[in-house]
């Protein structure tokens, strides 16, 4: 028993002792929270007034930082009033000492107008009395000739005017035929002098091409199996095959020489291999297009080397080459026109001009016929066109703009490659042309002519070159014949398209009959 309370005793003392130590320690702790807490605030405080002094610094930095620039902002801005001030007074001295001018000047006007309107005063005095005077004296003559003064001037105006149109027209009668006589004399010698030193074959191109055959069986065998053969020929080639009765031949027909030229060595090729299949037709004809291209640079190569024309670009030349496969009326176009630039380089050479750039010009007037069937345009445009793009030189640019007169010429060769183009184009057997074309412009200039008043017939002569009119000479003088041969001269330039020159002549016959009785 004692033994137990001695136990509850000694808990009951440890118990009150923990306690006491517990409430001991708290009491530590919660004396160094209070202590590290105020230490804290003190912290805090001391944080807030550096915090603040910086702030307060800022803000004063911040403040004379502005001061210093609006005070820098003032200065300029008074700168800037005093500049504009200086500026202002400039010009308020400068209006002062134009207004002074002005004043000198309006005073020197005001001056010269009253002299003006004195000297006018006198002139108008002057005037009347003259008028005056004119008036007497018109009086007077009408009192002596009794007629009116309207009557009077129309009688002189129209003497004056039938003596001045008199004169006007024999003065241009005969500087015409001055001007036409020297003119034909020195065009006569130089263009037969071209056509002496120059010569050309006539026209001779078709439009058809005849292969021979080594026998008749090989027409059979380029007709083919149900006529497979001459189906593939004539759908590469583009051309049509007639083969007839004729014996050991065929014939090529096409309105492209080109064409028919390529068909017609592909069908020799074909003959001399004695291989014709359609197979083989594709093959040959393949390598005859590759050749025909450096045919085409060769033929090209050998105008510019004919005419001595330094080397042209690879495009032109080969599109110069192409012209050897086109034609005009029958006409070769690569023979055309190095006849054109042969006649232009003579001509040139006669006048002292550079002969080089007028063969150029000329050869390279119709380029774009080269090549009009496959772009849209004119042949004119198209070589304009061409000549650009390759930096030809300006007067070949105009030459072939100029040689048809769509364009206006600028330079002497361009004439000269219109006179040779006309020139080559014209001669006898150069060009051939339809039977119906022929009297269908023969028929329009002799219509022309018999449209015309007191023109009693027309005939048209030298195959359309010359138009003799035969004039009813009681009707037309020999001044009005003149006249007449003018209006034909500019109707058919007006009207017509044709190659060259047509020579207009007009007849007045004089017949004096008398009959004895």
């Amino acid at each position: 028993m004692d033994n137990l309370l001695l136990s509850i005793l000694l808990v009951a003392i440890g118990l009150i002792f923990g306690g006491a130590i517990t409430l001991f320690m708290i009491y530590l702790r919660n004396k160094k929270i209070k202590k590290e807490i105020a230490e804290e605030l003190e912290k805090s405080k001391k944080d807030a007034e550096k915090a603040k002094r910086d702030m307060i610094f800022e803000a004063k930095e911040e403040a004379h930082r502005l001061k210093l620039e609006l005070d820098k902002e003032i200065k300029e801005k008074k700168e800037d009033l005093k500049e504009q001030e200086n500026r202002l007074i400039q010009r308020e001295q400068n209006m002062d000492k134009r207004d002074e001018t002005f004043q000198k000047r309006e005073k020197l006007l005001d001056e010269r107008e009253e002299k003006i309107s004195l000297k006018l005063v006198k002139v108008q005095t002057d005037q009347a009395e003259v008028e005056k005077l004119k008036q007497e004296q018109i009086d007077m003559l009408s009192k002596i000739s009794g007629l009116e003064k309207e009557k009077a001037r129309e009688i002189i105006m129209q003497k004056v005017e039938e003596e001045m149109s008199t004169e006007i027209t024999s003065y241009i009668k005969d500087r015409e035929e001055e001007a036409r006589l020297e003119a034909d004399k020195k065009a006569k010698d130089l263009l037969v002098l071209s056509m002496q030193k120059y010569s050309a074959e006539v026209s001779n191109e078709q439009t058809v091409s005849t292969i021979s055959l080594p026998n008749n069986e090989m027409k059979g065998r380029i007709i083919g199996r149900e006529g497979r053969n001459i189906r593939t020929i004539e759908a590469i080639t583009g051309v049509d095959l007639i083969i007839d009765d004729t014996p050991e031949a065929i014939v090529i027909s096409s309105f492209d020489p080109l064409r028919r030229e390529i068909a017609k060595i592909t069908i020799e090729s074909l003959i001399k291999d004695g291989r014709i299949h359609p197979t083989r037709i594709e093959e040959i004809y393949d390598k005859t297009v590759k050749e025909m291209k450096e045919k085409i640079m060769e033929y090209g190569n050998n105008a510019l080397f004919e005419l001595g024309i330094p080397k042209a670009s690879k495009e032109l030349t080969e599109t110069l080459g192409k012209l050897q496969f086109r034609t005009s009326y029958g006409q070769n176009a690569l023979s055309h026109s190095i006849e054109v630039g042969h006649l232009a380089g003579i001509m040139a050479a006669e006048l002292g001009e550079n002969v080089t750039l007028a063969k150029r010009a000329g050869l390279f007037h119709d380029i774009g016929k080269a090549i009009d069937h496959e772009i849209e345009g004119s042949h004119v445009d198209i070589g304009v066109d061409l000549a650009k793009k390759s930096h030809e030189n300006e007067i070949v640019i105009n030459a072939i703009a100029s040689h048809h007169g769509d364009t206006e010429t600028t330079n002497i060769i361009s004439v000269l490659v219109q006179i040779a183009d006309a020139l080559s184009a014209s001669r006898p057997g150069a060009r051939n042309d339809s039977l119906e074309n022929y009297i269908k412009r023969l028929e329009q200039l002799e219509q022309m002519a018999n449209d015309i008043k007191g023109i009693e017939k027309s005939y048209a002569l030298q195959a359309g070159r010359e138009l003799r009119v035969l004039v009813k000479p009681d009707e037309v003088d020999d001044l009005e014949s003149h006249r007449i041969a003018r209006e034909l001269k500019e109707k058919i330039e007006k009207q017509m398209q044709y190659p060259g020159t047509i020579k207009v002549t007009v007849v007045r016959e004089t017949r004096a009959v008398e009959e004895a009785k």
